[in-house]
């Protein structure tokens, strides 16, 4: 199980909450370095259940894939308006206007740049993973 907290190796530090997911593989939930911070892709797992929401729509799933990276956010003392950037991974591009619908409601100012992408596959078959990069000013 994940504790909150920070290691720091080769002038990085690694940022660890359980109030988000576990990886799920070899890679840290974030690494800060320097003002930056590069968040791993997160996926609609739910961090108290430890349950991948395999059954919901992409608006549910975006939503959680978000507050799981506002979770790890808040482990390092940021909060959403410090993302600079993010990719979203999607399995179908056809719910675009569903997952933006969601995603739009977590920026409503100064949205950070954004790439889209329709892939053919995500880790657990999930519908959408969003990766991050934010500045601490």
């Amino acid at each position: 199980m994940a504790t909150q907290g920070f290691a720091q190796t080769a002038g990085k530090t690694v940022i660890a909450t359980p109030n988000a997911p576990e990886a799920i593989g070899p890679y840290s939930q974030a690494i800060k370095i320097g003002n930056m911070v590069f968040l791993a892709g997160q996926v609609a797992i739910d961090p108290k259940t430890k349950q991948f929401m395999k059954d919901a729509g992409i608006e549910d799933q975006t939503r959680q894939t978000l507050e799981n990276l506002k979770a790890v956010l808040e482990a390092d003392g940021l909060t959403m308006e410090h993302i600079v950037s993010t990719s979203v991974f999607m399995k179908d591009l056809n719910d675009f206007g569903k997952m933006n619908g969601v995603y739009g409601s977590y920026f409503k100012t100064a949205p950070p740049a954004r790439a889209t992408v329709e892939v053919a596959r995500l880790p657990l078959d999930a519908k959408v993973e969003i990766v991050a990069i934010a500045v601490r000013p």
